[in-house]
């Protein structure tokens, strides 16, 4: 009897382990390849990690760049990342103009699988390319990751982990860069 009873919870288990790592649909919004020239930098900074924007028109050293901004940083890959940027595209709806969000992509196979990914999810602001994996010395290993900088660049929090919703990133937002949303 127990080892049925065992068998059992074990099944239960792995289907309840299955379903909760599932990822959710894609957005019904199509995403965007956009443009970094808005992305807020320090022109001065001239060396550091090279990062290539996704639309392939230009570049910036991540050393460079200053807030407030909220950079997530993902995957294509990445199921978790997957999970949590329908967050990214809701509070992108609210932060737009008072906050800036950038997305760097690491750890890709190639530019086409973060373009896709883009496309696919409803991402509609920046995204940068870490065209040699060499952030992994400033992010550390894995995904997702989002940072918080301020107006000099300072890393004012590090969320290592899933963003659970959108309420969660206004309050980060609103506590570490003092930007009310």
């Amino acid at each position: 009897m127990k080892k049925i009873f065992l068998a059992a919870l074990l099944t239960a288990s792995i289907s309840i382990g299955v379903v909760g790592c599932a990822s959710q649909a894609p957005s019904s919004i199509a995403g965007k390849v956009i443009s970094c020239v808005d992305v807020p930098l320090d022109k001065s900074v001239v060396k550091g990690i090279e990062l290539e924007c996704l639309d392939g028109t230009s570049s910036a050293y991540f050393q460079s760049l200053r807030g407030p901004t909220v950079i997530n940083v993902w995957g294509s890959w990445c199921a978790p990342c997957l999970d949590e940027m329908p967050e990214f595209v809701d509070f992108y709806k609210q932060a737009k103009g008072k906050v800036a969000l950038i997305g760097i992509a690491v750890e890709e196979r190639s530019v086409a699988d973060s373009r896709k990914f883009i496309k696919a999810n409803g991402i509609t602001w920046p995204n940068f390319y870490d065209t040699e994996n060499k952030t992994g010395s400033v992010f550390g290993m894995g995904v997702p990751v989002t940072w918080f900088l301020d107006e000099f660049g300072e890393v004012k929090y590090k969320k290592i982990g899933v963003i659970q919703d959108k309420i969660e990133l206004v309050q980060l937002t609103e506590k570490y860069l003092g930007v009310k949303l």
